[in-house]
C-alpha cells in the first residue's frame, strides 16, 4: 500500500470538519463554467477547463485564451484565485496556470495553497486526443497545529475520444505520480458529453478516489444552452446541473455568462442541499486571442 497519510484538509480547499468535507483539490479547483454544469465537462473541454478537468480536451477547440477567476466559499470564508493562458491554435496545445487558495478552519487555523503548472495535449488522429498535466503544489498549515507543509510535484494523464460529431467520451487520472499524501489523493474520472446542436450540450462525469478503502464516488451532470443574438456574434450561456458525492451529500449548481468574439464573462455556483450547507461562488473573465 502506498504510504499516504490523511491530513485534516483537502489541499486546495483549505478547510476541515464535516461541513467542508466536499472541498478538495479537484472539486474546488473549478472555474464557473464547469462548476455550474455539475462539475461535468471532462469530455467537452475549452480553455482553462483543460487545467481543472482534462488536459487532453484542449484540441477540441482552436483558441488562444487568457482567463482569470475569483471564487469564494462560505463554509470557511475561503478565497480561490486562478489565472491561466491556454493556446490550442498550434500543433502542441497547452496551458500555463497558477492558483491560490486561503481560508480559516473551524479551529481558527489559517491555511493557504499555491499551485502552478502546465498542461500539454496531442491530437493522435481525427477522433482521439491525449494530454498530460504537471503541477507543483505548496500548502502551508495542513497539520492540526498548523505546522505541516506539503510540497512537491504531481502528474495527470487524460484522453478524449470523439465517437461521433455529437458524442465524446473521456477518461483522466489525477495525481497519478508524485507527492504522496491523501490530501492530494490519486483519482480516476470518466466523462461523456452529447451535443445535439451547436447551442446545447449535456455532460455527465464520475470520479473515484483510488487511495481509500471506504465508499467513494462523486457523480455530476449538467446542461448548457447558448442563447445566440440576432447577429450570431454574441451570446448568453445558461447552465444548470447537480452533483452527488457518496460521502459529502448532494449539491445543485447553476450559472450564466456572456460571450463575444473578444471576451467572455461567466458566473457559477454550487449549493449543498443535503449533507451540509456549503456554498461556493466563482466568476471569471476570458479574453480571446486570434482564432483559427
Amino acid at each position: 500500500m502506498r504510504a499516504r497519510r490523511i491530513v485534516s484538509v483537502g489541499l486546495l480547499a483549505l478547510a476541515s470538519g464535516p461541513a467542508s468535507a466536499a472541498a478538495d483539490l479537484l472539486s474546488d479547483a473549478l472555474g464557473p463554467r464547469e462548476l455550474a454544469t455539475g462539475e461535468a465537462r471532462r469530455a467537452d473541454v475549452s480553455g482553462a477547463q483543460a487545467v481543472s478537468l482534462n488536459p487532453a480536451g484542449l484540441p477540441l477547440t482552436r483558441d488562444l485564451t487568457f482567463e482569470g477567476s475569483y471564487g469564494y466559499r462560505s463554509t470557511d470564508a475561503a478565497t480561490l484565485i486562478s489565472a491561466s493562458a491556454c493556446d490550442s491554435t498550434n500543433a502542441a496545445p497547452g496551458c500555463f496556470y497558477y492558483r491560490y487558495a486561503g481560508g480559516d478552519t473551524a479551529d481558527d487555523r489559517h491555511q493557504r495553497t499555491h499551485v502552478a503548472g502546465l498542461t500539454l495535449a496531442r491530437q493522435v488522429n481525427a477522433r482521439a486526443m491525449i494530454g498530460l498535466g504537471a503541477k507543483y503544489l505548496n500548502a502551508a498549515g495542513a497539520a492540526m497545529d498548523g505546522s505541516e507543509d506539503i510540497k512537491g510535484f504531481n502528474w495527470d494523464l487524460g484522453a478524449v475520444v470523439r465517437l461521433t460529431e455529437q458524442l465524446n467520451l473521456a477518461v483522466i487520472g489525477s495525481n497519478l505520480w508524485g507527492t504522496e499524501n491523501l490530501a492530494i489523493a490519486r483519482t480516476v474520472a470518466t466523462g461523456a458529453s452529447f451535443r445535439p446542436s451547436p447551442q446545447l450540450v449535456a455532460a455527465f462525469d464520475a470520479r473515484w478516489n483510488l487511495d481509500t478503502d471506504s465508499d467513494t464516488g462523486r457523480y455530476g451532470g449538467g446542461l448548457e444552452y447558448f442563447v445566440m443574438t440576432a447577429g450570431g456574434q454574441n451570446g448568453y450561456p445558461l447552465r444548470a446541473g447537480a452533483v452527488h458525492d457518496v460521502n459529502d451529500g448532494t449539491f445543485v449548481t447553476g450559472g450564466l455568462g456572456m460571450a463575444t468574439v473578444k471576451f467572455g464573462l461567466d458566473v457559477g455556483l454550487r449549493k449543498q442541499v443535503k449533507g451540509g450547507d456549503d456554498l461556493q461562488i466563482s466568476a471569471s473573465l476570458r479574453v480571446f486571442g486570434p482564432r483559427t
